[in-house]
């Protein structure tokens, strides 16, 4: 991935927050039978490791886990949101006509080596943090113990496990930082307004900080 140096994120703690916020990652793997792509949702362990591990399971059906071996590199690529960026939204444009329509974006790359994990423990494990994690949103959260034994047992013997040890945690934060803060503060106002919260926030959050440097 492309990264300037002001859209460049390094620090850890806000790279595993935007994995939180945005755990449906896409994992990388370049197999026996090449190039493949797989939707998972993840969860991270922060102080596993020195970057982190991710956890995640798949369906036995799925042949990822058989393509890959223990050991292999693989890369999980976390997207936690992105918007379109009109030039019209930015009052310089209207002084000087010298602005081109972007796109801004947050996503966190993890490079990592994979650890195949078909046992019934860890499958549990995984499958019961990633329900405490989702299901402590709902108004009534659903427990696995909700659900009859014999069907969870058979549940997860068609599951298996991937582990993922990060070695590498590679962040950009595109939120137009190389525009002036007036610029950035305005677009991040009409994202806002049309619904594009997250970016817009986080484009606020940073025009303000930006303004404050240089008032």
């Amino acid at each position: 991935m492309y990264v300037p140096a002001h859209f460049e994120e390094p620090r850890k703690e806000v790279l595993h927050d935007l994995i939180e916020r945005a755990p449906l990652g896409i994992l990388f793997t370049n197999g026996r039978s090449g190039m493949d792509a797989n939707h998972i949702p993840f969860h991270v362990s922060k102080n596993e490791g020195q970057h982190g591990i991710l956890h995640c399971h798949v369906a036995r059906a799925n042949p990822v886990w058989e393509d890959i071996a223990t050991g292999d590199e693989v890369l999980v690529v976390f997207r936690a949101a992105d918007a379109y960026i009109s030039p019209n939204w930015y009052p310089s444009k209207r002084e000087f006509r010298k602005q081109v329509p972007t796109w801004n974006y947050t996503v966190a790359h993890a490079y990592g080596r994979a650890t195949i994990r078909d046992d019934e423990r860890y499958v549990r494990g995984v499958i019961a943090r990633l329900t405490r994690t989702h299901e402590s949103k709902q108004e009534n959260p659903w427990k696995m113990s909700d659900s009859p034994k014999d069907y969870i047992d058979a549940m997860v013997k068609n599951i298996v496990g991937i582990e993922v040890e990060i070695t590498k945690l590679v962040g950009k934060l595109k939120l137009s930082q190389n525009r002036e803060a007036r610029d950035i503060l305005e677009a991040g106002e009409t994202l806002q307004k049309l619904g594009s919260e997250q970016i817009g926030d986080a484009m606020l959050a940073f025009g303000t900080e930006k303004a404050k440097r240089y008032d």
